[in-house]
Protein backbone atom coordinates (compact mmCIF):
# COMPACT_ATOMS: atom_id res chain seq x y z
CA UNK A 1 0.00 0.00 0.00
CA UNK A 2 1.12 3.60 -0.43
CA UNK A 3 2.51 5.37 2.34
CA UNK A 4 1.19 8.88 3.07
CA UNK A 5 4.29 10.49 2.82
CA UNK A 6 4.38 9.20 -1.03
CA UNK A 7 1.40 10.44 -1.90
CA UNK A 8 0.78 13.45 -3.79
CA UNK A 9 -0.47 16.24 -1.55
CA UNK A 10 -4.22 17.25 -0.63
CA UNK A 11 -6.86 18.46 1.36
CA UNK A 12 -9.91 16.71 2.53
CA UNK A 13 -13.39 18.57 1.72
CA UNK A 14 -15.60 17.61 4.29
CA UNK A 15 -19.22 18.80 3.89
CA UNK A 16 -21.81 17.85 6.80
CA UNK A 17 -25.64 18.73 4.50
CA UNK A 18 -28.24 17.09 7.46
CA UNK A 19 -30.55 15.58 6.10
CA UNK A 20 -31.08 15.78 2.10
CA UNK A 21 -33.45 13.67 -0.67
CA UNK A 22 -31.32 11.15 -2.25
CA UNK A 23 -32.04 13.04 -5.61
CA UNK A 24 -30.56 16.10 -4.72
CA UNK A 25 -27.48 14.42 -2.93
CA UNK A 26 -27.18 12.42 -6.67
CA UNK A 27 -27.45 15.70 -8.31
CA UNK A 28 -24.78 16.58 -6.29
CA UNK A 29 -22.74 14.03 -6.38
CA UNK A 30 -22.60 13.95 -10.51
CA UNK A 31 -21.36 17.70 -10.52
CA UNK A 32 -18.68 16.78 -7.96
CA UNK A 33 -17.80 13.34 -10.19
CA UNK A 34 -17.63 16.13 -13.32
CA UNK A 35 -15.48 18.40 -11.42
CA UNK A 36 -12.97 15.98 -10.00
CA UNK A 37 -12.31 14.68 -13.51
CA UNK A 38 -11.89 17.86 -14.98
CA UNK A 39 -9.11 18.70 -12.30
CA UNK A 40 -7.44 15.61 -12.33
CA UNK A 41 -5.78 16.29 -9.07
CA UNK A 42 -6.06 14.58 -5.43
CA UNK A 43 -8.62 16.63 -3.56
CA UNK A 44 -11.13 14.67 -1.85
CA UNK A 45 -14.36 15.96 -1.44
CA UNK A 46 -16.42 13.93 1.25
CA UNK A 47 -20.23 14.67 1.81
CA UNK A 48 -21.78 12.99 5.06
CA UNK A 49 -25.47 13.42 5.12
CA UNK A 50 -29.17 11.63 5.92
CA UNK A 51 -31.28 10.84 3.53
CA UNK A 52 -35.12 10.19 3.94
CA UNK A 53 -36.66 7.15 4.34
CA UNK A 54 -36.02 4.95 0.35
CA UNK A 55 -34.42 1.83 -0.47
CA UNK A 56 -31.83 1.39 -3.08
CA UNK A 57 -30.64 -1.48 -5.08
CA UNK A 58 -26.95 -1.36 -6.33
CA UNK A 59 -25.29 -3.61 -8.95
CA UNK A 60 -25.08 -6.84 -6.58
CA UNK A 61 -28.86 -6.75 -6.40
CA UNK A 62 -32.01 -7.93 -7.33
CA UNK A 63 -36.01 -7.03 -7.12
CA UNK A 64 -36.20 -10.77 -5.35
CA UNK A 65 -34.16 -8.65 -2.63
CA UNK A 66 -36.77 -6.40 -2.13
CA UNK A 67 -40.46 -7.02 -0.13
CA UNK A 68 -42.39 -4.90 -2.97
CA UNK A 69 -45.78 -6.46 -1.59
CA UNK A 70 -44.87 -5.05 1.75
CA UNK A 71 -46.98 -1.89 2.94
CA UNK A 72 -44.61 1.05 2.59
CA UNK A 73 -43.56 -0.33 -0.87
CA UNK A 74 -47.23 -1.15 -2.46
CA UNK A 75 -48.48 2.44 -1.21
CA UNK A 76 -45.56 4.14 -2.52
CA UNK A 77 -44.43 5.55 0.72
CA UNK A 78 -41.11 4.41 0.02
CA UNK A 79 -39.52 4.26 -3.67
CA UNK A 80 -37.17 2.12 -4.34
CA UNK A 81 -34.12 3.61 -6.76
CA UNK A 82 -31.32 1.47 -8.63
CA UNK A 83 -28.17 2.76 -8.97
CA UNK A 84 -24.77 2.65 -10.40
CA UNK A 85 -22.90 1.70 -7.40
CA UNK A 86 -21.34 -1.80 -6.18
CA UNK A 87 -23.39 -3.54 -3.27
CA UNK A 88 -27.27 -4.98 -3.45
CA UNK A 89 -30.28 -3.64 -1.92
CA UNK A 90 -29.94 -1.04 1.05
CA UNK A 91 -32.69 0.70 2.81
CA UNK A 92 -31.89 4.18 3.96
CA UNK A 93 -33.52 5.99 6.85
CA UNK A 94 -32.57 9.39 9.18
CA UNK A 95 -30.25 8.39 11.94
CA UNK A 96 -28.20 6.33 9.18
CA UNK A 97 -25.38 8.11 7.75
CA UNK A 98 -24.10 8.19 4.22
CA UNK A 99 -20.56 9.03 3.47
CA UNK A 100 -20.00 9.93 -0.32
CA UNK A 101 -16.20 10.48 -1.00
CA UNK A 102 -15.52 12.33 -4.76
CA UNK A 103 -12.12 11.76 -6.05
CA UNK A 104 -9.67 10.81 -8.70
CA UNK A 105 -7.81 7.76 -8.40
CA UNK A 106 -5.03 8.79 -11.13
CA UNK A 107 -4.80 12.48 -8.99
CA UNK A 108 -4.20 9.65 -6.10
CA UNK A 109 -2.21 6.69 -7.67
CA UNK A 110 -4.22 4.81 -6.81
CA UNK A 111 -5.96 1.20 -8.09
CA UNK A 112 -9.71 0.66 -7.14
CA UNK A 113 -8.83 -2.09 -4.94
CA UNK A 114 -6.49 0.56 -2.52
CA UNK A 115 -9.00 2.51 -2.72
CA UNK A 116 -11.56 0.87 -1.24
CA UNK A 117 -9.41 -0.81 1.50
CA UNK A 118 -8.01 3.07 2.40
CA UNK A 119 -11.87 3.49 2.43
CA UNK A 120 -12.65 0.59 4.50
CA UNK A 121 -9.52 0.61 7.22
CA UNK A 122 -10.92 4.52 7.78
CA UNK A 123 -13.98 3.57 8.74
CA UNK A 124 -13.29 0.63 10.43
CA UNK A 125 -10.53 3.06 12.59
CA UNK A 126 -13.26 5.17 13.02
CA UNK A 127 -15.77 3.01 14.91
CA UNK A 128 -12.66 1.50 16.99
CA UNK A 129 -11.95 5.23 18.23
CA UNK A 130 -16.03 5.06 19.36
CA UNK A 131 -14.98 2.11 21.27
CA UNK A 132 -16.99 -0.30 18.40
CA UNK A 133 -14.72 -3.08 16.95
CA UNK A 134 -15.45 -5.02 13.73
CA UNK A 135 -13.42 -7.92 13.66
CA UNK A 136 -12.20 -9.17 10.36
CA UNK A 137 -15.18 -11.06 8.07
CA UNK A 138 -16.24 -12.48 4.98
CA UNK A 139 -19.25 -11.03 4.96
CA UNK A 140 -19.83 -7.46 3.10
CA UNK A 141 -19.91 -4.46 4.68
CA UNK A 142 -18.34 -4.30 9.13
CA UNK A 143 -19.71 -6.41 11.78
CA UNK A 144 -19.87 -6.16 15.09
CA UNK A 145 -21.37 -8.11 17.62
CA UNK A 146 -24.80 -7.33 17.47
CA UNK A 147 -25.15 -7.27 13.38
CA UNK A 148 -24.14 -5.53 10.35
CA UNK A 149 -23.26 -1.93 11.20
CA UNK A 150 -21.57 -0.63 8.03
CA UNK A 151 -23.11 -1.02 4.19
CA UNK A 152 -21.09 -0.07 1.32
CA UNK A 153 -21.88 0.34 -2.29
CA UNK A 154 -19.11 2.45 -4.14
CA UNK A 155 -19.56 3.41 -7.81
CA UNK A 156 -16.20 4.56 -9.53
CA UNK A 157 -16.52 6.19 -13.43
CA UNK A 158 -13.79 7.14 -15.47
CA UNK A 159 -11.53 6.53 -12.65
CA UNK A 160 -13.37 9.18 -10.10
CA UNK A 161 -15.27 7.76 -7.15
CA UNK A 162 -18.60 8.27 -6.17
CA UNK A 163 -21.32 6.56 -3.66
CA UNK A 164 -19.92 5.16 -0.51
CA UNK A 165 -20.91 4.05 2.72
CA UNK A 166 -23.48 4.37 4.53
CA UNK A 167 -23.22 3.76 8.75
CA UNK A 168 -26.32 2.83 11.06
CA UNK A 169 -25.93 5.23 13.63
CA UNK A 170 -28.84 5.28 14.60
CA UNK A 171 -32.06 4.69 12.88
CA UNK A 172 -35.36 3.31 13.13
CA UNK A 173 -35.09 -0.60 12.37
CA UNK A 174 -39.03 -1.03 11.36
CA UNK A 175 -37.94 -0.41 7.73
CA UNK A 176 -34.88 -2.72 7.47
CA UNK A 177 -36.99 -5.68 6.77
CA UNK A 178 -38.14 -4.42 3.39
CA UNK A 179 -34.87 -5.71 2.00
CA UNK A 180 -32.73 -8.59 2.18
CA UNK A 181 -29.09 -6.80 2.08
CA UNK A 182 -26.47 -9.75 2.55
CA UNK A 183 -26.33 -12.39 -0.36
CA UNK A 184 -24.64 -15.06 2.13
CA UNK A 185 -27.93 -14.84 3.91
CA UNK A 186 -27.64 -13.12 7.45
CA UNK A 187 -29.13 -9.92 7.17
CA UNK A 188 -29.18 -9.36 10.76
CA UNK A 189 -28.83 -5.42 10.74
CA UNK A 190 -28.08 -2.96 13.79
CA UNK A 191 -27.00 -0.09 14.94
CA UNK A 192 -23.86 2.09 16.66
CA UNK A 193 -26.09 2.60 19.44
CA UNK A 194 -27.43 -1.16 19.90
CA UNK A 195 -23.60 -1.80 19.63
CA UNK A 196 -22.55 0.34 22.68
CA UNK A 197 -25.52 0.17 24.48
CA UNK A 198 -25.94 3.54 25.46
CA UNK A 199 -26.31 6.84 22.87
CA UNK A 200 -23.73 7.75 19.94
CA UNK A 201 -23.71 11.38 18.98
CA UNK A 202 -23.61 11.78 15.20
CA UNK A 203 -21.93 14.46 15.64
CA UNK A 204 -18.80 12.45 17.31
CA UNK A 205 -19.52 10.09 14.50
CA UNK A 206 -18.78 12.57 11.78
CA UNK A 207 -15.57 14.07 13.46
CA UNK A 208 -14.00 10.46 13.91
CA UNK A 209 -14.42 10.06 10.35
CA UNK A 210 -12.98 13.00 8.98
CA UNK A 211 -10.15 12.49 11.38
CA UNK A 212 -9.90 9.12 10.54
CA UNK A 213 -10.28 9.08 7.07
CA UNK A 214 -7.95 12.06 6.23
CA UNK A 215 -5.24 9.51 7.84
CA UNK A 216 -6.44 6.64 5.84
CA UNK A 217 -6.49 8.80 2.34
CA UNK A 218 -3.39 10.65 3.11
CA UNK A 219 -4.87 14.35 3.67
CA UNK A 220 -2.52 16.27 5.51
CA UNK A 221 -5.37 19.02 5.41
CA UNK A 222 -8.72 19.52 6.30
CA UNK A 223 -11.44 21.82 5.66
CA UNK A 224 -14.98 21.55 6.88
CA UNK A 225 -18.29 22.83 5.64
CA UNK A 226 -21.70 22.59 6.87
CA UNK A 227 -24.24 22.23 3.40
CA UNK A 228 -22.66 23.00 -0.46
CA UNK A 229 -22.73 25.87 -2.11
CA UNK A 230 -24.10 24.61 -4.93
CA UNK A 231 -27.30 23.49 -2.89
CA UNK A 232 -27.65 26.82 -1.76
CA UNK A 233 -26.93 28.55 -5.54
CA UNK A 234 -29.08 26.05 -7.38
CA UNK A 235 -31.43 24.29 -5.25
CA UNK A 236 -32.98 21.98 -8.02
CA UNK A 237 -29.43 20.88 -9.29
CA UNK A 238 -30.99 20.97 -12.77
CA UNK A 239 -28.95 22.32 -15.30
Amino acid sequence: MIQPSDLPDASLEAYFLGQIELERCLALQRRLVHEAHERGDGRIDILFCEHPPVITIGRSGSPADVQYAAGPLRSGRILVRWMRRGGGALVHAPGQLAVYPILSLKGRGWTVGEYLARFRAGIGQALQALEIRCPPSARPGLWGRSGQLVAFGVGVSQWVTSHGAFINVSPSMGLFHLVDSDPLGDARMSTLVAERGQPVKMTRVRAELVHHLADAFGCRRQHFYTGHPWLRRSPSLVH
